[in-house]
């Protein structure tokens, strides 16, 4: 692989997707095994577009660990810079898909997931001075020492290039909506495109109102906000116009990795230098497929999918 075009950095794991829909996890007898995490599901949207994508985040010294590696290479990813945690195990995911369009996640982490322990002598410094885009999330700065490391990757980064924060809120990895505003917060400060739900936004610059939320984030030197309402579609918003993408119909299989399938479209149009309006609606499509399919990583869309779907 010759060098990446992007670097996405942060969690990784092991997602077991229920076999029987609709039935609390107690009730499941039989688990489908995918990778995931968010910014790996990222990578191989990104991946599956035709980016030459890169992951940066560590695993446990497992058998998990290892079909992370080789899931990551079949699907187009560079797996260089996935380290490994000794005393740690690779995360493990169960998702009860009821109700499947905002599935129940249980999180195998404890005490802290292998990606949170990234250190400054593990990050490749050349690369994040270099690549075209640096994808970052919050889940990121939830615990040390990935907190401080993150910092530091981000003041290095300087904004360069197209930096871009996923907000990627989970209330489960934080003490309380206090101190993820404020760390998160740090974050926006430091990036040039921020993506995220109303409920993540509202965390990030304290309010849920799109609108008024893009304005928080364009004032502190943002210059894309990307900001997902659900059924409502998508607001798109620089200094000078703003759009709201409508909605894509699908019938709904699971919503997990919607925003991840998103997020790889996202980074695509970016680097392609797409106004933001086609940006919106090719990323918007590229959500409303993984959603109606199964599973994340392995759900994430081809361009010609995503075109096929915008042009029904």
């Amino acid at each position: 692989m010759t060098e990446p075009e992007v670097l996405t950095i942060g969690r990784v794991g092991v997602d077991l997707y229920p076999e029987q829909s609709g039935v609390p996890l107690a009730e499941v007898s039989t688990f489908a095994k995918f990778l995931g995490g968010t910014a790996t599901n990222v990578a191989v949207a990104a991946a599956r577009l035709g980016r030459r994508t890169a992951l940066l985040t560590k695993v446990g010294p497992d058998s998990f660990g290892d079909f992370v590696r080789t899931a990551l290479t079949d699907f187009g990813v560079e797996n260089r810079y996935v380290g490994t945690a000794p005393n740690l195990q690779t995360p493990v995911v169960f998702c009860e898909l009821n109700p499947p369009a905002d599935p129940p996640l249980v999180f195998y982490r404890a005490p802290i997931a292998p990606d949170l322990t990234l250190t400054h002598d593990e990050i490749p410094w050349e690369i994040v001075d270099s690549v075209p885009l640096l994808w970052v999330t919050g889940t990121g700065v939830s615990a040390e020492p990935g907190r401080t490391t993150q910092r530091a990757i981000l003041e290095r980064r300087d904004r360069r290039g197209h930096t871009v924060l996923d907000l990627d809120y989970r209330p489960m990895f934080w003490p309380d909506v206090e101190t993820a505003r404020a760390e998160i917060g740090w974050m926006v400060d430091h990036v040039n495109v921020v993506v995220g739900n109303r409920t993540e936004v509202e965390v990030a610059v304290g309010t849920a109102d799109p609108d008024k939320a893009a304005d928080r984030l364009l004032a502190r030197g943002v210059r894309l906000a990307v900001i997902k309402r659900g059924a409502e579609g998508v607001l798109v918003a620089t200094a000078t116009e703003r759009w709201t993408v409508p909605p894509c119909r699908v019938e709904v299989v699971c919503g997990l990795g919607a925003g991840d399938g998103f997020g790889g479209a996202l980074i695509h149009g970016l680097l392609a230098g797409w106004d933001p309006h086609r940006l919106g609606t090719f990323a918007n499509a590229a959500g409303a497929l993984v959603a109606s399919r199964l599973a994340c990583a392995d759900a994430m869309p081809t361009e010609a999918e995503i075109e096929e779907l915008l042009c029904t």
